[in-house]
């Protein structure tokens, strides 16, 4: 963060100084929410937690060498009283943003994809000037302005991840940090329950090129009807990438090796460049080619971009991760979120990588799919028997659905298994599990199906409580 007195930091989110010896004093640290995570220079925001209040960490985060906490009542320590923590930070980034003119922000939007998209492009522009991009998932009001804040006078792209559970909320995040570039993916099921539809997603999804200035740019899927059709939400120059022929950046002649790694070339006004990629599953391609479309915008010579998307690294966790066990077993830990779109591209990744062996999907609950949620769980089960898997194993009572619909699929000759939790689950693999075999987890974030990849793989054994089930 750009050092700011207390009494600036006062002033920006209208806050009330308490207990503060002396207003001149310089918050030069990152801005935290983890009193663990708090050093010298310093600022701690108290928010409220699921099990406890944040004020009850204040004045361990000043001990640790917080120079204030940014808190709803007086406490005792150091502190800057507001009447809404969250509003507070969102106002402090935007002050840090307005104090940085040669700060390009990027925002990134879609439906699935976000994550790899964000962390690909940040890999890429990267390497053309100090950059700074979320941490794993910090999409939200929380997470997007601690990003913001942590911008410096030497940052020159700030890549932002936007992501939404309503109408508005990605219009909120630009007005913290107003993007300059800005990508979507694609328009899916996720959270389809909260938005009442595709058309409602799509309009929230929208609202990201609608915030771009006239000398924007708006990055946009060719292939997705729905995003293609957001160009005329936005005053600025739009930039299309896609597999189709039609789109600007594109991806020719895919093709994925034995291990599920897409390979393409990369076509561009500019020329081509071969890209093989280090991440599993050809569902990525579309995730490069935003980053690759982004990159060029930015100046960014092809080569360059098509060498640094065949170096980029997975950086952020249960994402298609990837670890193969002594015993010849393989594990894909995707358990970090799930909805229909991101179940069907990994499904199908795991039915390229287990090409002659045998394939397993422990799958559990994708939640927030509101009315239309059984059904497009039992379309997730015909998924996988479609896809050839050798066996699917059910994970609690909200993923039942899924079994119906492995079963409507004629011919499937796999093996199908429910079970309550994810103590459950990891006992019918260990039963079932042979060298060489594949096996998915995913499952929606709430779910923790997690701990179903991390037994196997004996990063973190189960501790026998009852499992995501139901």
């Amino acid at each position: 963060m750009i050092p700011l007195s207390l009494a600036e930091v006062a002033r920006v989110t209208g806050a009330l100084l308490a207990d503060v010896p002396d207003p001149a004093t310089l918050v030069t640290g990152p801005v935290v929410i983890d009193s663990r995570e708090a050093g010298p220079g310093s600022l701690f925001a108290a928010l409220p937690g699921t099990r406890t209040d944040g004020h009850a960490f204040a004045a361990a985060a000043v001990g640790a060498g917080a120079v204030a906490a940014l808190l709803t009542r007086p406490v005792g320590t150091p502190a800057l009283v507001v009447p809404d923590v969250q509003a507070a930070l969102g106002a402090l980034a935007r002050a840090v943003v307005d104090r940085l003119p040669e700060l390009t922000v990027i925002g990134i939007t879609g439906s699935v994809g976000k994550t790899t998209t964000k962390d690909l492009t940040a890999q890429l522009v990267e390497t053309l000037a100090p950059t700074v991009a979320p941490r794993n998932s910090f999409n939200n009001e929380i997470g997007h302005p601690l990003t913001v804040l942590r911008a410096t006078d030497q940052t020159r792209y700030l890549v932002a991840e936007l992501a939404a559970r309503g109408p508005g909320h990605i219009a909120q995040l630009c007005q913290i940090a107003p993007p300059r570039l800005g990508a979507v993916l694609c328009v899916g099921h996720a959270h389809a329950g909260e938005f009442g539809g595709l058309d409602a997603i799509a309009a929230a999804k929208g609202e990201l090129p609608a915030a771009l200035p006239p000398d924007g740019i708006a990055v946009l899927n060719a292939d997705d009807r729905r995003v293609a059709a957001m160009a005329a939400r936005t005053t600025a120059e739009v930039v299309t990438f896609g597999r189709s022929g039609g789109a600007q950046v594109r991806a020719d002649r895919v093709r994925c090796d034995e291990a599920g790694r897409a390979g393409f070339t990369l076509v561009t006004p500019a020329g081509s460049a071969p890209v093989r990629l280090r991440l599993y599953g050809e569902h990525h391609v579309y995730n490069a080619l935003a980053a690759a479309t982004l990159a060029l915008q930015l100046g960014m010579p092809v080569a360059d971009v098509g060498a640094g998307l065949s170096a980029a690294e997975a950086r952020s966790r249960w994402r298609m991760e990837v670890t193969r066990l002594p015993d010849g077993v393989t594990v894909v830990n995707d358990a970090y979120n799930a909805n229909p779109d991101s179940v069907r591209a990994a499904i199908a990744a795991v039915a390229a990588m287990a090409r002659g062996r045998r394939g397993f999907a422990v799958l559990g609950h994708m939640t927030e799919l509101g009315a239309d949620a059984d059904r497009l769980h039992e379309q997730i089960g015909a998924e996988v028997a479609a896809a050839g898997l050798a066996g699917l194993v059910v994970v609690g009572e909200h993923a039942a659905p899924m079994l119906a619909g492995t079963k409507a699929v004629p011919g499937w000759q796999g093996e199908l298994v429910h079970v309550p939790d994810a103590a459950a689950a990891v006992a019918a693999l260990h039963d079932r599990l042979r060298d060489g075999d594949v096996v998915l987890v995913k499952a929606s974030h709430s779910i923790h199906l997690e701990r179903v990849a991390l037994a196997l793989t004996g990063e973190q054994p189960l501790d026998g409580e009852a499992g995501p089930g139901g």
